[in-house]
């Protein structure tokens, strides 16, 4: 007998409504505070990441940040916020979308207005990645579970 649950492939809207509110705060930014529900784990994706957003008003997503190797994406739904691309700020709001291809540029999203931003993001889940935080100096490797962070002063080139 099988007892290993397949995951469901549909997951009807009114669920979505229903799942109960996760909350995830970036270690090296006091002020990232996020919402939300994984989607894509509930229908057993294990290569993408989707996830239904909020930030909540004086709150930020993670932190100023570029990857090496994993893709990302932020489609807004409601709200507004300051999307910081490569060193410059962008007001966003619904219907907006950005993706962050690799090499990626430094990106992060706040949310210095009254009203809860809410957003799909979304992206690669590789075992292995290298993400920098260039306002830190600091940079993060991921060895399949893993993470190590360095300062850019400690890091020696090999050979």
């Amino acid at each position: 007998m099988n007892t290993n649950k397949k995951p469901q492939s549909l997951i009807k809207a009114e669920a979505i409504k229903q799942l109960p509110q996760q909350t995830f705060s970036h270690p090296l930014n006091p002020n990232s505070e996020i919402s939300g529900a994984s989607l894509s784990e509930l229908v057993g994706l294990q290569r993408i990441g989707f996830h239904l957003a909020k930030i909540a008003p004086g709150k930020e997503s993670f932190i100023y940040h570029s990857h090496e190797f994993e893709e990302e994406f932020i489609y807004i739904l409601s709200g507004k916020g300051i999307a910081e691309i490569d060193n410059q700020e962008f007001e966003v709001g619904e219907g907006d979308f950005m993706g962050f291809p690799t090499p990626s540029v430094a990106h992060h999203l706040r949310n210095p207005f009254e009203q809860e931003l809410i957003y799909i993001m979304g992206g690669e889940r590789r075992e292995y990645e290298v993400a920098d935080f260039p306002r830190l100096q600091k940079r993060m490797f991921r060895n399949r579970q893993q993470n190590q962070i360095a300062e850019y002063d400690n890091l020696k080139s090999f050979m």
